[in-house]
């Protein structure tokens, strides 16, 4: 089954790179697609296109451990951050190849791409290109970014952190390859964008960001063993989930900003707000692993969905109408205005009369909220520096909105 590129008169599919999409949703390259026929099933329901689990040649022996996954939950128990130090594929190569094949044949429309990691040796990389791309597999996706396991062999995001040797394997691999290659980055370097420069110059055709965040997820301090513990020890792994969308955003952005490339975003997305935060700051597509991992392939219904409705209501047309919209309003901190000013206001009406706001106020704010006689929240408006802690830490949404004012912190009006 194939989506439907047109829903409510938008147009879902996209052009990246010369590959052409029914829908910009796509399965990152991880436990979601770890073989043939999962990748099948989601194809079926849906998804736009998926990524293999990297790839690579039989000389890199691939053990995985157990456990492999550890968490950070919220106090109503949703997911925060999920850490994992699983590695590449630990299936045969040759079995791969013969999936790619049935995929294809079965799911011709559907975008397939091989994730592909191996030795920094020429020889290496190009006879790896060479068997995966006789599959008739869409593109390649080189995995320059794996933050754990991988490194310590000298590849993964060893490779990604250097953007010599990062253009070096992107000119071995277009060297050979016959169809497009995507270069996929991590944001363990300082600037992504000077990475992302070297693989366009050295012939990307576009760019995945983000992999994962290199993190220690957290200690059992009864045990005092770092998690998750593999008999008594663990490791550095890389962290996903809601807690790295802004760093997935913003590395996005920058990519945006120094290169010409399409790009696929990938990072903390679990529902079409999301995604389409990741195309408003430059993605063409958006990929998707941790929130499949809890939710199930199912998730798709409601991103397509709200993707159409969004477009509608908006009145784009197409998906790459929505891409790149938000660049222009990022600047430089010092191009900010220091004219536009806003105050907190508190309603009335939806007040719980809890004091927090006037807490945090007085021991990390400016002291500009007292509570009343009737427990409700007032703000002095001389006192307000318009930081907006208040409104972060508000148990009630809407409670505290920030007013716009003029300088003289006169009559304002509502801040839309």
């Amino acid at each position: 089954m194939l989506v439907q590129m047109q829903i409510r008169g938008v147009d879902l599919s996209v052009d990246f790179c010369g590959l052409k999409f029914p829908n910009p949703f796509v399965l990152s390259s991880a436990p979601p697609t770890t073989d043939g026929a999962m990748i099948k099933r989601a194809f079926s329901m849906g998804w736009g296109g998926a990524i293999t689990k990297t790839l690579g040649l039989p000389n890199l022996e691939i053990v995985n451990t157990t456990p492999r996954l550890a968490t950070i939950r919220g106090f109503k128990g949703d997911l925060i951050g999920l850490e994992n130090i699983e590695l590449i594929t630990d299936r045969p190569l040759d079995v791969w190849l013969e999936e790619i094949k049935e995929i294809k044949k079965e799911y011709p429309e559907n975008i397939l791409i091989a994730s592909l990691m191996t030795a920094a040796v020429k020889e290496d990389w190009q006879e790896l290109v060479r068997l995966v791309q006789a599959t008739g597999v869409d593109a390649f996706e080189l995995n320059f970014s794996c933050p754990h396991g991988m490194p310590e062999k000298g590849i993964g995001a060893a490779i990604g952190q250097d953007p010599e040797i990062a253009s070096t394997i992107t000119r071995w691999v277009k060297e050979v390859a016959e169809i497009p290659v995507i270069v996929k980055l991590t944001p363990n370097v300082t600037n992504i964008g000077v990475v992302a420069k070297a693989v366009e110059a050295a012939g990307a055709d576009a760019i995945s960001a983000i992999n994962t965040v290199s993190v220690l997820i957290g200690i059992d301090v009864e045990k005092m063993e770092p998690i998750p513990t593999v008999d008594g020890k663990s490791s550095f792994g890389g962290y996903s989930g809601p807690a790295v969308r802004p760093i997935g955003l913003r590395c996005v952005a920058e990519i945006a900003q120094a290169t010409k490339l399409p790009i696929s975003g990938i990072g903390g997305i679990s529902t079409w707000e999301n995604a389409v935060e990741y195309m408003l700051v430059g993605a063409s597509t958006v990929q998707l692993c941790t929130a499949v991992m809890f939710e199930g392939y199912r998730i798709i219904y409601d991103l397509i969905d709200g993707l159409a409705d969004y477009m509608e209501r908006h009145g784009f047309k197409k998906v790459q109408e929505i891409v790149g919209l938000a660049l222009p309003k990022l600047s430089a901190h010092e191009k900010l205005s220091r004219e536009y000013k806003v105050v907190a206001n508190v309603n009335p009406d939806l007040c719980i009369k809890d004091d927090l706001c006037a807490r945090v106020c007085q021991d990390a704010g400016y002291s500009a909220i007292q509570i009343g006689p009737d427990r409700i929240a007032k703000v002095d408006e001389e006192k307000c520096h318009g930081c907006s802690l208040c409104q972060q830490v508000c148990p009630v949404w809407g409670c505290i909105q920030m007013k716009l004012v003029n300088q003289k912190r006169g009559a304002g009006v509502e801040n839309t």
